[in-house]
């Protein structure tokens, strides 16, 4: 691993679990002192490609980052399971294979229910949990997306139409910000991973719904995560309605919440720089009373 790498030239490695998956993973960045490695936990049919090379680039600036195809999607071994829980022992084993013993942890979209449920089975794991655009267990409106969402999301084949559609606000400056990004993840022109298949599509769509399942008492696990978490999505996400961010902050003992403006699902790929540097300010501890 070189220094100089960046999200755009980052070269594809692959490891060996112990539950049999090859894992794909790029690993990139800066290490500095006092710091852990950011382990990024990818959206719905997301791969290694589908992450913002501007908001990658922020982030490695102040930290290693490690992107990841779970088992069964892209480059990556194996099958997609249909459950969240498995998902998350899925994610464990990746990280165990790489011999890392403390992490920091950001989970987006579906990244992010895994991202929780990892913290609940490996507390001891996660140093800090950052939860873009997702929701709790048994959250408001999320046993299933309403049927423009579920059918867009689930074509076939995403087309960067698709990606405005679902992840951006249809205001003129959301649909613009997201075509800029769209051109930054083009850019990448050698190396490029395999888009996620049917497969991978079916079972986070199955393990997406049962996350879903309307039972409030399941609110209560969140009790678990005492480690601290940042909570942040745009303020009109059509995909894990927005509400649900505030649901996770009723719950969380240690929480802090920010909602983006004039941005939806994608908010992290609308502001990329202005993110990265709440999620630098946020895993460094910046401003928060030290105790005696």
């Amino acid at each position: 691993m070189s220094t100089i790498d960046t999200a755009l030239t980052a070269p594809n490695q692959f490891v060996e679990a112990a539950n049999g998956v090859r894992y794909a993973y790029r690993r990139f960045g800066a290490p500095a002192p006092e710091t852990v490695p950011l382990v990024m936990l990818v959206h719905f049919r997301g791969n290694l490609d589908n992450w913002d090379p501007l908001l990658l680039d922020s982030l490695a600036s102040h930290r290693e980052v490690i992107t990841v195809d779970n088992a069964g999607v892209g480059l990556s071994s194996g099958l997609v399971p249909p459950t969240i829980t498995q998902m998350a022992r899925d994610a464990i084993a990746f990280v165990d294979a790489l011999e890392l013993t403390r992490i920091d942890l950001l989970g987006f979209s579906i990244g992010g229910m895994v991202a929780q449920e990892l913290t609940l089975i490996r507390p001891q794991l996660v140093r800090r949990l950052v939860l873009a655009g997702t929701g709790p267990r048994s959250g408001q409106l999320m046993h299933g997306w309403i049927n423009d969402v579920q059918y867009i999301a689930n074509v076939a084949d995403n087309h960067p139409e698709d990606l405005l559609s679902l992840f951006f606000e249809v205001t003129p400056t959301s649909q613009q910000a997201g075509r800029e990004s769209l051109e930054r993840r083009a850019a990448r022109t050698e190396d490029r991973d395999k888009p996620a298949g049917l497969q991978a599509r079916d079972a986070q769509m199955d393990a997406i719904t049962d996350w879903g399942i309307p039972d409030p008492s399941q609110l209560n696990r969140l009790a678990g995560i005492t480690q601290p978490v940042l909570v942040a999505n745009g303020n009109n996400d059509i995909m894990i309605p927005t509400p649900n961010s505030w649901l996770l902050a009723q719950y969380l003992p240690n929480v802090r919440v920010r909602i983006y403006p004039d941005s939806g699902h994608g908010f992290l790929f609308q502001w990329p720089e202005q993110f990265a540097a709440l999620v630098h300010s946020f895993l460094s501890g910046a401003g928060e009373e030290k105790a005696p």
